[in-house]
Order: structure tokens, then C-alpha cells, then sequence
């Protein structure tokens, strides 16, 4: 599934949004619940193209948390928007951290 994200101060972040989900609290979401009971997440990163010799990935593995601290959910947020033209009108509710232990990439 793609999500936004963006890295500040060593962490990657995601956020919990009110965009249309099966569930109308993004906190219960399947992966959320998933965060919240064994404390790990994964990300991929990658690029597409046509062209195959132009393919790259990074696979981001580690600690992750629904972010419980309110400045550090700030500066998460605040980034997000910076990054994203969507959350200036779309409710951000929550932020997922993730902590980088293992990261494998390619080419």
C-alpha cells in the first residue's frame, strides 16, 4: 500500500489521515493495530520505470510507534505539509515514527 512519509531528525514518518478508509478512525487501521501490538514496521521505497536498468528500491526495517509526544507529532506534521499539497486541507490525527535498524537498497 503507498504511503507519504517524510525523514526529520533521524525518523521516518507517516501519517494517520481522514482521507476515506474502511474505518472512519484511522487509529484502528490493520496496520496501526499491527505498530501498536509488536512494535516493528517495514517501508519500500522505490522507483519505477520503464526502462529496468533505472529501477531502485531502499528497504527501511525497524522500531516503529504511533507517535505519543505532541511538539515531536508537530514537527512530523509540519514537515508532512511542506512536503504534501494535501495535508494543508486534509486532516492529519495521528503520526507513525519509524526507527531505522536495517536499510537495504538497490541498485
Amino acid at each position: 500500500m503507498p504511503v507519504c512519509f517524510v525523514h526529520v531528525d533521524g525518523f521516518i514518518y507517516t501519517p494517520l489521515d481522514l482521507k476515506p478508509k474502511r474505518t472512519s478512525d484511522p487509529r484502528r487501521l490493520r496496520r496501526v493495530r499491527n505498530i501498536v501490538a509488536n512494535g516493528r514496521a517495514a517501508l519500500v521505497v522505490d522507483r519505477y520505470d520503464e526502462d529496468w536498468s533505472r529501477l531502485a528500491y531502499v528497504f527501511v526495517e525497524g522500531e516503529a510507534t504511533l507517535v505519543a509526544d505532541a511538539e515531536e507529532e508537530r514537527r512530523a506534521v509540519d514537515a508532512l505539509k511542506a512536503k504534501y499539497e494535501q495535508y494543508h486541507t486534509v486532516p492529519i490525527v495521528g503520526v507513525l515514527r519509524l526507527r531505522a535498524e536495517r536499510i537495504v537498497s538497490w541498485p
